[in-house]
């Protein structure tokens, strides 16, 4: 079968949650026996988010191949449980440097560069991944923005194109918003027949319509919108609030959303997927009663920030019958004073990943105080970190241990900068990225957790634990249990004797899925409901 092509995009305004239609979208075609890939092109200039604030960009997901990109990608690993790569995620300023770098080498034999042919046949190219040796029955697009954006205008110009050159393999799903105008008492599908106007005006006619919307859609306003649009109305869903996002695919089902794209593309639709394993889950997440409070230790007041973290807090604690209500505390303001009240109530503390010297003794004062309670702690990259410096300040007696990265003058480094890293100037994707092997130690618990010896995980961190240390701090009782077999960096920190205490300089969360939880999260989850 030829690779078949859809082109998501979104209009009237952002965070509609195309990221989650796309995953959706591809879960269905899965469902179906269809080999498939989802890829993100953002618009800005920035070569990846690695060096956004999270209160620009939300979370920095990390693939595999060690590509720092949007959190989308992050929503489609874990409704499909693809792996995404770095040809996953593409921005503007990729584009843009991958045909300067061309025009340098003398590619284009002394041509004029100009957004129209040069700059959309890169689009083009990187849309159809081209360089990928992989085979992929449909290819989903996801184009960040909304349509009428300066910077979305090459994109929505390379999808024009392909559309005329592919033919039916080719598809537009274009999300829009349906607004509720409170004091009239009235659904507005102007916003929406703008929307698709604007893409017209582009030489784009979208093939479906996802109407997001906080109200139920009657059938004459979906008829009014497929008539003024041009769109068959079943080819016009509804994309409403819905108790959690992975509702969304069932519902989307539901409407038929597969099977109208599938005739489009001149595709048979076949039997209807079951979707039994996704049904399980959501079974399982509606029959959820319990509660299971657990408290995230971090700077970010911000929920994109620590989205997998959240999701995989979420799904473990589906899958030990569980509804997880996560309670954002402020390393900021913790102090030894407050910090009783502030994880009262907490069955598990998680102390969340970051970068820099806002908010760190915060986070240094949660790891004592629910490593001498004996609370359920998970620590993650910089959050394990604090829980060595914890421990090396209030056991093994080095009051000013710390890190490098924020005192360079420290006598205690117990958590140094990495060799690979000390002369590197740049700061965009010259950490340790990706995945990396880990061997985890006979009789530790993360060995009986993972039911593994070697497993791999992915990182994203400059610092690491100091191996001049090892032998103190095993010796007082926090075992270096997780070892890299190559470079010798410690992985996994933990404290046997207590109930659950438990560092990773790796991202757990980027690995965590629907159908197959992290077996970290699922212990963690356990162990706080046991407490």
């Amino acid at each position: 079968m030829e690779t078949h092509y859809i082109f998501v995009t979104g209009g009237v305004v952002s965070s509609l949650g195309k990221g989650i239609i796309s995953s959706s979208i591809g879960k269905l075609l899965q469902a179906r026996g269809y080999d498939i890939t989802i890829q993100k092109f953002d618009p800005y200039i920035n070569i990846d988010p690695g060096t956004l604030n999270p209160y620009e960009h939300g979370e920095c997901y990390v693939t595999t191949d060690g590509m720092e990109t949007d959190l989308d990608l992050g929503h489609y690993e874990r409704f499909t449980g693809i792996q995404t790569t770095r040809g996953n995620s593409v921005t503007t300023g990729r584009i843009y440097q991958s045909v300067i770098d061309k025009e340098r080498r003398g590619d284009y034999l002394g041509k004029t560069i100009q957004v129209v042919p040069h700059i959309t046949n890169e689009i083009k190219r990187m849309m159809m991944r081209v360089d990928d040796p992989k085979h992929y029955d449909f290819i989903i697009t996801e184009v960040g923005g909304t349509i009428g954006d300066i910077e979305s205008a090459p994109f929505m110009e390379a999808i024009r194109q392909l559309k005329w050159e592919l033919g039916k393999r080719a598809v537009s799903a274009h999300l829009t918003y349906i607004p509720y105008l409170k004091a009239a008492g009235e659904l507005k599908t102007k916003p929406t027949q703008h929307s698709v106007k604007e893409m017209q005006s582009m030489g784009i006619q979208p093939e479906v319509l996802i109407l997001r919307t906080e109200h139920h859609l009657d059938q004459p306003i979906l008829d009014k919108v497929a008539m003024f649009c041009n769109v068959d109305t079943d080819c016009v869903v509804q994309s409403e609030d819905l108790p959690s996002i992975y509702d969304v695919p069932v519902n989307m089902h539901r409407q038929g959303l597969d099977a109208a794209i599938l005739p489009k593309m001149g595709l048979p639709v076949g039997e209807t997927p079951a979707l039994g394993p996704w049904r399980n889950f959501l079974d399982r997440m509606h029959n959820a009663k319990e509660e299971v409070h657990i408290g995230l230790v971090g700077k970010y007041d911000l929920q994109d920030a620590y989205k997998s973290i959240r999701e995989s807090l979420i799904q473990a604690a589906i899958y030990n019958d569980h509804k997880a209500v996560l309670h954002f505390i402020n390393s900021e303001n913790l102090t030894r004073e407050n910090i009783s009240e502030s994880v009262k109530g907490m069955d598990g503390i998680l102390i969340c990943p970051g970068f820099g010297q806002r908010g760190i003794e915060g986070k240094i004062t949660a790891a004592e105080y629910t490593r001498t309670h004996n609370i359920p702690t998970f620590g993650i990259c910089l959050g394990m970190q604090m829980m060595v410096i914890e421990f090396a300040r209030d056991v093994l007696g080095m009051k000013d241990a710390n890190s490098r990265e924020m005192d360079e003058a420290t006598h205690h480094n117990v958590i140094d900068i990495m060799e690979s890293q000390k002369n590197l100037t740049c700061m965009g994707g010259t950490m340790r990225l990706g995945a990396y092997r880990c061997a985890l130690k006979d009789g530790s618990r993360v060995r009986e957790i993972y039911g593994e010896t070697e497993i791999q995980e992915r990182h994203r961190h400059r610092y690491e634990f100091n191996n001049a240390y090892i032998d103190q701090y095993e010796n007082a009782g926090m075992r270096c249990t997780g070892i890299n077999p190559e470079s010798k960096l410690v992985e996994i920190v933990e404290i046997p004797d207590l109930k659950w205490y438990i560092g990773t300089q790796f991202h757990p969360e980027y690995s965590s899925t629907v159908l197959k939880p992290h077996p970290l999260f699922v212990s963690f989850i356990k162990a706080a409901i046991s407490r």
